[in-house]
């Protein structure tokens, strides 16, 4: 099948499941759709797997961090005044857990230590995974945040409304 059509079916899968998602409610259910669409497609082995032509990962990822960035208002200059600390603590714990977890997952679980190191940053699948691809282990690292974005999509919104109660949201807290 030329490689144009497997896209094309590639990105109905995903925009199917992800519109589907929509109707559930969960926070970035459109986007945990269209994962798992395209992820079941391409496990199922009834296509090829998608080569996607050069450029567009970074294309898509120039995009997404656009979008994101447009959120980035003086609002959020002001919250950060509040914010600064805690983003600090956040970033620095995060970084030491990804290479302690990364280099407990290589010793002890036989993974290599660049697909351990990567797999556990704390970052997102595109980023992370394109930093995997210039290390020459892209797939398996994409692989790791696949999972853990999947998870973490389903289990947190779960988590925070049992933790915080209706209308807890003040950063001020």
């Amino acid at each position: 099948m030329p490689s144009l059509v497997t896209l094309l079916l590639y990105i109905i899968a995903g925009a199917a499941l992800g519109c589907l998602m929509l109707l559930t409610g969960i926070p970035a259910g459109p986007l945990l759709g269209a994962i798992l669409g395209a992820g079941l497609l391409s496990v199922s082995g009834q296509l090829e797997v998608a080569n996607w032509p050069l450029g567009t990962k970074t294309l898509l990822g120039i995009g997404i961090g656009t979008v994101i960035g447009t959120g980035i208002n003086r609002d959020t200059l002001e919250e950060l005044q509040l914010l600064w600390k805690p983003a600090l603590v956040i970033t620095f714990t995060l970084l030491i857990t990804g290479v302690l977890v990364g280099l407990l997952i290589s010793r002890f679980l036989g993974v290599e230590k660049t697909v351990a190191l990567l797999g556990a940053a704390p970052g997102g699948t595109i980023g992370m995974s394109l930093v995997g691809a210039e290390f020459g282990v892209g797939a398996a690292v994409a692989a790791l945040h696949a999972v853990r974005l999947i998870t973490v999509l389903f289990l947190i919104p779960a988590i925070v409304n049992f933790l915080v109660p209706v209308g807890g949201a003040d950063i001020t807290k």
